[in-house]
């Protein structure tokens, strides 16, 4: 578990802020009041990040800050120290934030910014400029913000980097630079990403707002002019960020089950369809199987329908790892799920099914002190018909004949 380091000698304040992190973090959260006491915690545990205040009983001065940093340990200055000179001076050093004590407003403050911390972990940012003094720069503010970083120095190069990550989220871009310039770059990248998976945020000293226009129109999500504030930065790409992560929550809404999180019937359509035709006329080998949990009704009959969920949830969990990337595995509705394996020959297909069908068997979830153990039948398709729909439709049918057959087994063509 990721610990967090509380440097303040207002016990008071530090054991509110405390409480107030352990309600909404999962972090273990630590408590020094004076220098000392933080030397003695930085050398026995690694922290995710220190809140620090500036003014201690053995440190009045903030040298807090520079042990800190000496260390390479991120820290959130929290003080009430207003002096806009020092505040100034602080925020150039590689502290994540300075933040003035406010009352509840500042500890929720930096709760969201740990928040966001946190979750920026899993993205990558591409830096793409000429010069290696500000990619360097670049590239130490933004780890700085527990971003993956990534630089290169010219469009081309960034290309080359987007086809090896096509996980990178945002990508700086300079105007000026050789081979290819920022705005050529926009165009290419919005040829390949839209804005709703990947967001580009044009750093130039160029100020003229035609060149701005051009940006904006051609792809770009933001236009940051040199030199720029630290602290307008850092909001500008946070917020970034944040509007991607939103596009997500509400793309995933709409394509995935709410209750097992794997695809819904309408996605299982929509991105089925042109991979089908492809298949069929490329003859490569896939399968359709509808998979369907037995007896569902006595289960929940007898345990309750949130038994019943959780066996729909432990099945749906068994499918997304049992097949490939690739494959997609969608909830139809109900107890019955519809997964298409692709590039796969007919009998790797039935043996993989077959795999399935065995954990399943094997598996049991828990209600209560019982252990419930149930079953699935699955009807399989692996030589397509004219259709989706009618593949699908074939599918069930043979689903049908392994419920009348007895269950607990898998029926193909």
């Amino acid at each position: 578990m990721h610990r967090i380091l509380i440097v303040e000698d207002n016990k008071a304040l530090a054991k509110l802020i405390a409480m107030k992190m352990s309600n909404e973090l999962d972090f273990e959260i630590d408590i020094a009041y004076s220098l000392q006491e933080a030397k003695l915690f930085i050398k026995k545990y690694t922290y995710f990040l220190a809140l620090l205040d500036l003014n201690l009983p053995d440190a009045p001065n903030g040298e807090v800050v520079e042990y800190a940093l000496e260390r390479e340990l991120p820290s959130i200055i929290l003080s009430a120290i207003v002096d806009k000179e020092l505040r100034k001076k602080l925020i150039q050093k590689d502290i994540i934030d300075y933040i003035k004590k406010d009352g509840i407003s500042s500890i929720e403050y930096i709760i969201s910014t740990i928040k966001r911390l946190y979750d920026n972990q899993k993205h990558k940012v591409l830096i793409v400029d000429d010069s290696l003094i500000f990619r360097n720069q670049m590239q130490k503010m933004i780890k700085n913000m527990f971003f993956q970083v990534i630089t290169v120095a010219h469009g081309e190069e960034a290309l080359a980097m987007l086809q090896a990550n096509p996980d990178i989220k945002i990508v700086l871009v300079d105007y000026f630079m050789p081979v290819m310039d920022g705005l050529e770059l926009t165009k290419e990248i919005r040829k390949q990403y839209s804005k709703n998976d990947l967001s580009i945020i044009t750093i130039s000293s160029n100020q003229d707002e035609e060149v701005t226009a051009l940006f904006l129109k051609n792809g770009a999500n933001d236009y940051i002019y040199k030199p720029f504030s630290k602290e307008e930065f850092i909001c500008r790409l946070n917020n970034t960020i944040e509007a991607l992560e939103n596009i997500e929550k509400i793309t995933n809404n709409a394509n995935r089950d709410f209750l097992t999180g794997v695809y819904n019937r309408r996605y299982f359509y929509a991105n089925t369809q042109e991979y089908f035709q492809e298949a069929k006329q490329s003859g490569q080998n896939f399968g359709v199987a509808m998979i369907d949990i037995d007896n569902f009704k006595k289960i929940n009959d007898t345990y309750g329908h949130e038994t019943g969920d959780k066996a729909i949830v432990n099945l749906s969990q068994i499918l997304t790892t049992s097949v490939d990337a690739k494959d997609i595995v969608a909830r139809f509705g109900g107890e019955e799920f519809c997964i298409i394996l692709k590039d796969m020959s007919s009998h790797a297909i039935k043996e993989k099914l077959e795999l399935i069908r065995k954990k399943v068997e094997n598996s049991f979830i828990k209600d209560l002190d019982k252990q419930i153990s149930f079953t699935v039948s699955i009807g399989v398709v692996t030589s397509a018909e004219d259709s989706l729909e009618e593949t699908i439709n074939t599918a069930d049918m043979f689903l049908y004949n392994a419920k009348n057959n007895g269950r607990n087994q898998i029926v193909s063509d």
